[in-house]
């Protein structure tokens, strides 16, 4: 697996070695285009003011005379080859007597038998280079429609090449530089983004080995910080979720323990002593609901289980909302009469029917109204309201009990979380409910003062086309 300072130069290097060949290859093009434009530019103008000499001054004498008495006019210099042709094309003169009574055809005097300037590059026999050509018409004096012949300016490349040459090497040279010095710079960037990130990385590595008060303390780059401070804040939360764990199974072993020595207790008892039957059927009563709580705990401990596994599932039907109220009114009448509590269950008329998962929602309830009889005090007040507002089914649970504290209320609903309240549970209890509300697709609402009563408000939605 390649490692990112490896990628990034890796990338640097694509984006440095295209960006120089593509300036190479434009700047050499455009500096071949502009030297090779001037040279023809020269060459035409050269051209075009011999023929303008000759037409003014000597177009009276057949160009054969001109040729041999004043074939200067065409040329003054020892750089370029003159050729002077007749109009069909058969060389008359060649200024370097290379060649003559030749029959020519190349593109340019095509162009020139046209009237126009031709123009032609390319190699030809006796010269090693590659040669630029222009030829022009000469046209009669008496008659300017009539080309008494044509003339050709061959000019070899040779100079202008080697000055494209040495501006190429130039370029090539300054490249290198360029991606030497390109090479370099991708190496310190990538090496100033890799080791912040080497050093988050080793601090993940340390929270992974369980050392959670370590922390990263980058600032130098946004992106980076900000990943830092997200580390950061990771370790926080793991080592408050490894506390709130550690108190999690502290809780539960006591909790756990208590039944089990009170069933053990009366097993004890009654191995050595089962005479007296009051004390039998006190003892088998004690065991027996001391059993049924370890199967609460146990069945609670299955659901956590199942709500960190993202495994818990629900059985939903249409359920008739007052039935399932007074089902669970009449399930709590009891103890609230034992516990002298007022209990009251409020039903909206003509509340109808609600989809939801019934037996889970039974779950949620009892948990909830089991709180509420734990912190309030005696004579208090429980009051539970069912209503349909806005397409969902609401549940309002109010009580005036001992309330939940400021600094508990953000955190009642969170995984492994116990309340400072010496009557609190293990905190699994609402993080359930809080669950298993949320995959009804509704919320889960708790306002609480402290020492003047908590209110959890239950949303759940109506679905549509279910009969309600």
């Amino acid at each position: 697996m390649k490692s990112i300072r490896s990628k990034l130069l890796k990338n640097f290097l694509i984006v440095i070695v295209s960006t120089v060949l593509v300036f190479d290859v434009l700047t050499i093009l455009c500096l071949k285009a502009y030297y090779y434009k001037n040279t023809q530019n020269t060459l035409i103008n050269q051209l075009e003011s011999a023929i303008n000499f000759y037409q003014k001054y000597f177009s009276n004498n057949k160009l054969m005379e001109n040729i041999y008495d004043n074939v200067d006019i065409f040329w003054n210099t020892k750089e370029e080859q003159i050729e002077i042709l007749d109009s069909d094309g058969n060389l008359l003169m060649d200024s370097y007597g290379i060649r003559d009574n030749q029959l020519l055809s190349t593109p340019d005097i095509a162009k020139a038998k046209s009237g126009n300037v031709g123009i032609w590059s390319g190699h030809i026999d006796w010269y090693n280079e590659k040669v630029m050509i222009i030829s022009k018409g000469i046209n009669s004096k008496i008659d300017a429609d009539e080309m008494i012949g044509i003339v050709r300016i061959v000019f070899p490349l040779t100079e202008v090449n080697r000055i494209l040459d040495s501006f190429s090497i130039l370029i090539l040279f300054v490249s290198v530089v360029v991606i030497v010095l390109g090479v370099i710079m991708s190496l310190i960037i990538a090496r100033d983004i890799v080791k912040p990130i080497k050093k988050i990385t080793k601090v993940a590595k340390e929270m992974a080995d369980g050392n959670l008060d370590i922390r990263s303390n980058i600032t130098d780059n946004i992106e980076i910080s900000q990943l830092s401070k997200t580390l950061n804040y990771m370790g926080s939360e793991l080592e408050k979720r490894e506390k709130l764990k550690n108190e999690f199974i502290s809780s539960i072993s006591h909790e756990l323990r208590t039944p089990l020595t009170s069933i053990k207790g009366w097993a004890i008892t009654l191995k050595y002593d089962y005479s007296d039957v009051d004390t039998l059927e006190l003892g088998l009563d004690i065991i027996e609901k001391e059993s049924d709580r370890l199967t609460d705990m146990v069945e609670e401990l299955l659901d956590f289980s199942k709500l960190i596994n993202g495994v818990i599932t629900l059985n939903k039907s249409n359920c008739d909302i007052k039935e399932f109220m007074l089902f669970i009114e009449n399930n709590w009448k009891p103890r609230a009469i034992k516990e002298r509590r007022k209990f009251t269950v409020l039903i909206q008329p003509n509340i109808g029917y609600g989809y939801f998962d019934e037996n889970r929602l039974k779950q949620v309830l009892n948990n909830i109204i089991d709180n509420a009889f734990k912190f309030t005090d005696k004579n208090g007040v429980i009051i539970i309201k069912a209503s349909r507002v806005n397409n969902t089914f609401q549940l309002d649970i109010e009580d005036n009990g001992i309330g939940i504290s400021k600094e508990d209320l953000p955190r009642i609903k969170d995984k492994f979380y116990k309340g400072k309240n010496s009557k609190s549970k293990n905190g699994i209890g609402l993080s359930i409910a809080d669950e298993i509300i949320m995959l009804h697709g509704g919320k889960f609402k708790i306002n609480s003062k402290e020492n003047e009563g908590t209110t959890i408000q239950i949303e759940i939605p109506l679905s549509e086309g279910d009969n309600l």
